[in-house]
């Protein structure tokens, strides 16, 4: 057993088999791109472009003047087709920008400028990296540029990379561990310039030796920078289990990982960094793996934001049988779908389609009080209480029960006996709370 890891958690089923032995296919895009106005935590953007305009691939279309913002690129060339209420993947509508692709994928001039992050200050870095568009890629989408700007208080120890990939199907990552091993590197360096005095820690879970051992190798010569092999456990890829793994220290209640002097970046989101840095090109790409028994060719792809969820599935051979549920995400923290008409956005990471045999259907019963949900809480929370104060709508007692501090895993309704339905109250009841805190 690896001896990096966190208290508690669940071993379910890891599913990679049928994606994360297959490089990485290029998709292009065929259809019109479409690109939601809301793709980050934070303000969403606004339109800088208007209809009929020609834009070019890395042109800036959208932006924000929010502090929590982050801008929005084309990823193709083409002309703005129309400014409309667009269906999002996490199942709201929201202002976006359709973009009919002229399949001539002309860069914008503004592209490929190389700059020498070694001779650059902090606030110069930071700011190539807001201008890219770049949030975090392991599905929180928070703005990276001040994710890297913690207060000049506190002393950052350690940069850590999360390679857990700890969901259930999820192989994207692993994939670029394998195929950007050289990228991921040089990323991490650009942050080690930042924080002189921090030490570099790439976490990989045990299930991805083949990871580890490139990784390994090609850190082998960078003496600042380690990479741990993470036991495999869910949900091991999560900020603070993460961080107490690889190092043992605790981020308390309501507090961010920067007071315990670490900041945690997916590995997608350091190979965008490298990008941005090295060559100059903004975000506007992703990988995302479309996988289930009921997809025909599960693949991982390389696909440009504003990509059509239904040209992915395609890509990857359609269906071999009508699927019971399409979830956008993991089984785990995923959201299920209820139309393929969205389009790929930085925080999509898969497209995870199961059958009806591969899915839970067994109806919910009464809550036996067998404790499976409290052993298996990554938080330290009790789910069977705080399900009990989210039915009652008891929310001071939900809170008194540090239920805000859920990080909605899912785990103690993957655990439960009972099959209760845990994690969709809390998120319900954690929406409610935030709601009326706005409105007080």
């Amino acid at each position: 057993m690896a001896a990096f890891t966190f208290k508690r958690g669940i071993h379910p089923p890891d599913h990679k088999e049928s994606t994360n032995q297959k490089p990485i296919k290029i998709l292009k895009p065929i259809g019109d791109l479409i690109f939601p106005m809301a793709q980050h935590i934070g303000a969403p953007c606004e339109p800088i472009v208007k209809k009929g305009d020609r834009v070019l691939l890395g042109q800036k279309i959208a932006d924000s003047e929010a502090f929590v913002s982050s801008p929005i690129f084309s990823s193709v060339s083409g002309t703005v087709k129309s400014i409309e209420e667009v269906e999002h993947p996490n199942g709201f509508k929201c202002k976006g920008i359709i973009i009919e692709n002229d399949h001539l994928y002309e860069d914008d001039p503004s592209l490929n400028q190389v700059h020498d992050y070694k001779n650059m200050t902090n606030e110069e870095i930071l700011e190539i990296i807001k201008n890219a568009g770049i949030v975090g890629m392991g599905g929180a989408t928070f703005p990276t540029h001040i994710k890297l700007a913690p207060p000049p208080d506190k002393k950052i120890d350690y940069i850590i990379l999360n390679g857990a990939e700890c969901e259930p199907y999820l192989t994207s990552d692993h994939r670029i561990m394998l195929e950007e091993t050289d990228r991921l590197i040089a990323g991490l360096k650009v942050l080690l310039s930042m924080f002189k005095d921090a030490k570099g820690i790439i976490g990989i879970e045990a299930n991805k030796p083949d990871a580890i051992k490139k990784v390994t190798e090609a850190a082998k010569a960078e003496p600042r920078i380690d990479v741990i092999t993470l036991h495999t456990k869910y949900p091991q890829g999560a900020e603070k289990q993460l961080i107490y793994a690889a190092t043992k220290r605790e981020v308390p209640s309501g507090k961010l990982p920067f007071e315990v002097g670490c900041i945690v970046q997916n590995v997608d989101t350091i190979v965008a960094i490298h990008r941005a840095v090295d060559r100059g090109r903004p975000l506007t790409r992703r990988i995302v793996t479309v996988t289930g028994d009921a997809i025909k060719e599960p693949q991982n792809f390389k696909v440009r934001l504003g990509t059509s969820y239904k040209e992915l599935i395609e890509a990857a051979g359609g269906f071999v049988e009508e699927p019971a549920k399409i979830i956008s995400g993991g089984p785990m923290m995923g959201f299920a779908m209820y139309t393929m008409d969205v389009p790929i956005i930085k925080g999509s990471s898969s497209i995870l389609c199961l059958t009806k045999k591969a899915i839970a259907t067994e109806d919910e019963s009464n809550c036996m009080r067998c404790g499976k949900c409290v052993s298996a809480c990554p938080m330290g929370l009790l789910p069977f209480e705080l399900n009990k104060f989210a039915l009652a709508q008891v929310e001071d007692e939900f809170e008194a029960y540090n239920g805000m501090d859920c990080m909605e895993c899912g785990a103690c309704s993957y655990i439960c006996p009972s099959k209760r339905h845990l994690l969709q109250s809390f998120r319900t009841t954690k929406k409610q709370i935030l709601t009326n805190r706005r409105k007080s």
